[in-house]
């Protein structure tokens, strides 16, 4: 007599997961970051490419520096609405020549749009940004009534 395994729910196949398992190769395939759509922070527009973006903060202000290879700082446009900082522009791909054939291609092309939400205690008014050497340093200075200050409290 064959011996029969009764299967628990673990041993199920999910066909959602396998779904997004399989998007989110795809997703890193063409330049997109893994994982449901539902749970990113920030709105990405649907783009062939998304620049990377690190932000850091100081005291004084929040910096985002943003890569984009081979633009110029005339095909960028920086700018804030309602609360919204937004980089967007355009990496045109290379024409191919004659005498030389691509083999292959990995780097992204195409528009591209990133959005941020500006932190409370920012100056809108006030953002500035630079691009130097491929990259897009964005500085969004904070208010001084945002600036946390130390009081001495006496202890009696």
């Amino acid at each position: 007599m064959i011996g029969l395994t009764k299967r628990t729910p673990v041993d199920q196949w999910d066909p959602f997961k396998e779904l997004e398992a399989m998007e989110n190769r795809l997703g890193m395939l063409f330049g997109r970051l893994p994982g449901n759509r539902e749970r990113k922070q920030e709105a990405m527009a649907l783009t062939e490419w998304a620049p990377l973006v690190d932000i850091t903060e100081d005291a004084r202000e929040y910096v985002i520096k943003a890569e984009l290879p081979e633009l110029k700082k005339e095909e960028v446009k920086v700018s804030v609405e309602n609360g919204i900082l937004s980089i967007s522009g355009e990496r045109k791909m290379e024409k191919e020549e004659k005498d030389k054939k691509f083999h292959r291609i990995e780097r992204a092309y195409g528009s591209f749009s990133r959005s941020f939400t500006i932190p409370e205690g920012t100056d809108a008014a006030k953002v500035t940004a630079e691009f130097k050497d491929g990259v897009l340093r964005v500085r969004l200075p904070k208010n001084e009534k945002a600036s946390p200050k130390a009081v001495q409290v006496k202890v009696e």
